[in-house]
């Protein structure tokens, strides 16, 4: 029987068929299986399959559901199925217990349109059921959508300031817009991407009839090698939550990926009104920036004299060098002219050193003087370069505000064109 089962498995998934029956197949008492395949060779030659199917629910009602409603959606003539089957099989979802491997496959069969738009609804009201939203944070549905870290986003009017862009003031309002700009293309690649599918005409779903050797996922037949005991050790079962995140996860199964959307539709809307509040914030009247190493007050006409005046004085102190008076100097030309007086007044030899005592003397004295001159242009050219960007950067934060009216109405057309992609409703998922 378990070799007839297999077989089975085999063709309904390359071509929707049921092989010939085993000679010698035979019921086994007690054991749900063998009736199980009785139905399944009945529904699918269009007999009736009352008396095996009720022999088999009543050995165990849940896995035969569960196997016929698999085999039939592998097959791709899940819409044979009872309205019951797939309630009886599906079971009851919990937040606190893992999804099983049954209930995934369902979801699974169900998403890819096996059960026609019945299933997909059926799947969706037993999500909805669970409000999950109440229970899920945020910005892990957000992470989930457009992974990555936040970074900071430069406009173009801070292009040349970017460490202004830091500032809270500023880097929140487009950050906001950017982020929401980001999870409306998300959205839009989901439902988009999905739409294309189903006006596609290859095989890419179930409402065809197409047998599961077309589909990208195996686990329904996983499953079903496992309900007649052919398949190898299940793997680990993860949480609810975890499967509606994965699928939400750029490559991600379209189809999985457009229910986990409509399951996440009133996370989504909050957190757009969020970020559309956050992209609307006016920028402040006055702000504080750092310009080269010191923090100046920028206010619309101009920068702040006293915060500015205190900026050139710190580069002023620290940008001249403390130099020690020349003693060295003093003491070649002392000693360079008590030589020139003892060549006077005894050896003419002293001269010639007295006068190279005060040249070097003279040249230390001038190494000295072009040092503080350089030391002053360079004050001179910090101060004034300062001065520039003090005022560039009250001319970026005008650029800046008149950006701001631009940016909220882009942020409130993508808070509108994601809250219609996410729209709720059987016709939207």
């Amino acid at each position: 029987m378990h070799r007839y089962a297999e077989a089975l498995l085999a063709h309904l998934a390359a071509n929707g068929s049921v092989p010939p029956a085993a000679p010698g197949f035979r019921d086994v008492p007690g054991y749900w299986l063998p009736p199980a395949i009785e139905a399944l060779a009945a529904i699918l030659a269009g007999d009736d399959p009352l008396e095996p199917l009720s022999r088999a629910a009543g050995r165990d009602q849940q896995r035969t559901a569960l196997f016929l409603c698999l085999a039939l959606a592998v097959s791709g003539q899940g819409s044979r199925i009872h309205a019951s089957w797939l309630g009886t099989a599906f079971g009851e979802l919990s937040l606190d217990r893992p999804v099983t491997h049954g209930q995934r496959s369902l979801w699974l069969a169900a998403a890819r349109g096996a059960y026609g738009p019945a299933g997909k609804i059926f799947v969706l009201r037993k999500l909805d059921a669970l409000a999950v939203q109440e229970h899920a944070d945020p910005e892990q549905w957000v992470q989930a959508l457009i992974p990555g870290k936040t970074t900071v986003v430069v406009p173009p009017s801070l292009v040349d300031f970017p460490e202004m862009a830091e500032i809270p003031e500023l880097a929140r309002p487009s950050m906001a817009a950017d982020r929401l700009a980001r999870l409306r293309g998300r959205c839009a690649e989901i439902t988009l991407t999905r739409q294309a599918e189903h006006d596609s005409t290859a095989p890419l779903d179930n409402s065809s009839g197409s047998p599961a050797v077309s589909w990208a996922e195996d686990e329904p037949l996983a499953v079903l090698r496992s309900l007649i005991g052919s398949g190898g050790p299940e793997g680990p079962m993860a949480s609810l939550g975890s499967h509606l995140l994965d699928d939400l996860r750029p490559g991600a199964d379209p189809h999985l990926a457009a229910i986990a959307l409509h399951v996440a539709a009133p996370i989504l809307r909050g957190v757009a009104e969020e970020l559309e509040a956050d992209s609307r914030l006016e920028p402040p009247a006055t702000l504080t920036v750092p310009l080269l190493g010191h923090r100046i007050h920028l206010a619309p006409e101009g920068p702040d004299p006293t915060s500015l005046a205190a900026a050139e004085h710190a580069l002023r102190t620290e940008g001249v060098v403390p130099r020690p008076l020349p003693w060295a100097a003093v003491v070649l030309i002392v000693t360079g002219i008590a030589c020139l007086v003892g060549a006077v007044l005894a050896n003419s030899l002293l001269a010639a050193a007295g006068v190279t005592m005060i040249a070097l003397a003279g040249w230390q004295l001038w190494q000295r003087r072009k040092m503080i001159r350089a030391d002053a242009q360079f004050v001179g050219a910090q101060v004034s370069e300062l001065r520039e960007l003090a005022e560039g950067a009250v001319w970026a934060l005008h650029a800046y505000a008149r950006e701001s009216d631009a940016r909220a109405k882009q942020a409130a057309d993508d808070a509108t064109e994601l809250t219609r992609l996410i729209r709720r409703g059987p016709r939207a998922a």
